[in-house]
């Protein structure tokens, strides 16, 4: 009894989102679903660089994943608005478990190609597009906002579990079995999250717009206010960079395993294993802190420290030594991933959060195909190292300027728990 009251306290005083009934519906769902992504990621950059040997072809798959969210994330955030968002969830969620499936068919039957797998990346991507900045506004209506950052850390956490779970079970079926049976049971496990988000009752806020106001007056709208908010604008700005340059572990890690470690596909699930440990310590750690609320200075410090975890994986030249550097990128991309979700979210005026959260896929994942085919172009001309460097070194010298332009400025030292409405 004293230890089931204790074990009460502690999610009480630290993971108060699982408070929540609806909350807890989405996330014991994602923590199934997100295990399945991990295998597929790592499954399908293993296959991409198996078929054709190229990290800039890999890149280009990855492209092809994101560009729609950089093309179309801007409207995504207007149509998230004005329609229940777990109506949207169900149908983006039923979507990726299709493609799962449909990859694990052609994988399964030989029937693959590389162009096949560059369809299915596309359409992936354009449903990521309107899921993602549901996904992220969703939150504060099942939790408020007094909650929001404990449960965007969770997120985090179970995100960052999955990546430590996820890629060693795929690297072992990989090893045994073969890729398709990675995407088959990524698609399995979506029937865990679409029941979490059937089985949630939560009140839908649903913006209503003026007749004559057109989606372009509404997305303009929307850059305007984030361009003019001291806290918005440098945190929008910083995750540009970061979310461009210092995201790319899904090209760098498979080459830097195979061509510069000379290892197998064991190894290359080791790394991203290694990438999840230091992430889920970071989001532990942000989980732990989140009364304290998101602050600039957490985001502008977390950026440059993620530069230089960048910058010492490329001069690494071992197993242990990068997988070590590997853990503490993840630690402070999660700081810094988790900050910043948090300050745009409770930051924004709640007419305008969903439009915030769509630039902030814009810029975070949206920017991920310009990363990509920099970081494999770079990775096919000078090696997994020399990419490693020099994603590394724009981090550090965009995000200082950033920094040295914002800092000081009204109101960007406070914290928005502090100036809640």
């Amino acid at each position: 009894m004293n230890m089931k009251l204790a074990g009460s306290v502690f999610i009480d005083r630290h993971f108060h989102a699982l408070t929540h009934k609806n909350y807890r519906y989405m996330w014991f769902g994602q923590c199934v679903s997100l295990i399945g992504t991990w295998m597929q990621n790592i499954g399908q950059s293993w296959l991409v660089l198996t078929l054709t040997g190229s990290p800039l072809k890999l890149g280009l798959v990855a492209a092809c994943q994101f560009l729609p969210i950089l093309l179309f994330s801007l409207f995504a955030g207007i149509i998230v608005d004005k329609f229940p968002k777990k109506n949207i969830l169900i149908i983006t969620q039923s979507v990726s478990m299709m493609l799962a499936f449909t990859l694990a068919a052609l994988v399964l039957t030989d029937t693959v190609r590389y162009e096949y797998i560059l369809v299915l990346a596309l359409l992936l991507g354009l449903n990521n597009t309107l899921d993602m900045p549901t996904r992220q506004s969703f939150n504060i209506e099942i939790v408020g906002k007094e909650d929001l950052m404990n449960a965007i850390a969770l997120n985090s956490m179970t995100f960052n579990l999955a990546r430590i779970v996820g890629p060693s079970i795929g690297a072992v079926m990989m090893a045994w079995l073969g890729a398709g049976w990675c995407f088959l049971l990524n698609g399995v496990s979506f029937i865990a999250v679409l029941y979490g988000i059937i089985h949630i009752e939560a009140a839908p806020y649903v913006r209503k717009t003026r007749a004559k106001e057109g989606v372009l007056k509404e997305i303009k709208d929307g850059i305007v206010y984030i361009a003019k908010d001291p806290i918005l604008a440098p945190t929008v700005l910083l995750v540009s960079v970061i979310g461009t340059l210092a995201f790319n572990f899904n090209i760098l890690i498979p080459v830097f395993t195979k061509n510069v470690l000379h290892m197998s596909e064991t190894t290359y699930g080791t790394l991203m294993s290694c990438l999840g440990v230091g992430s889920l310590t970071g989001a532990l750690m942000m989980s732990f802190r989140s009364k304290m609320g998101p602050r600039i200075k957490v985001s502008m410090a977390a950026s440059i420290l993620v530069a230089l975890c960048l910058i010492g994986n490329g001069l690494s030249g071992s197993v242990w030594t990068c997988g070590l550097l590997l853990a503490m990128t993840g630690f402070f991309n999660i700081m810094f991933s988790t900050n910043s979700n948090s300050l745009l979210q409770m930051s924004a005026k709640e007419e305008y959060r969903a439009r915030v959260m769509s630039v902030y896929s814009l810029v975070f994942a949206g920017s991920t195909p310009i990363g990509s085919l920099l970081s494999g172009w770079i990775a096919d001309r000078f090696g997994a190292n020399g990419a490693f460097i020099v994603c590394g070194g724009l981090t550090g010298l965009l995000c200082l300027i950033i920094i040295l332009k914002y800092r000081g400025t009204k109101g960007a030292s406070s914290s928005p728990m502090q100036n809640a409405e």
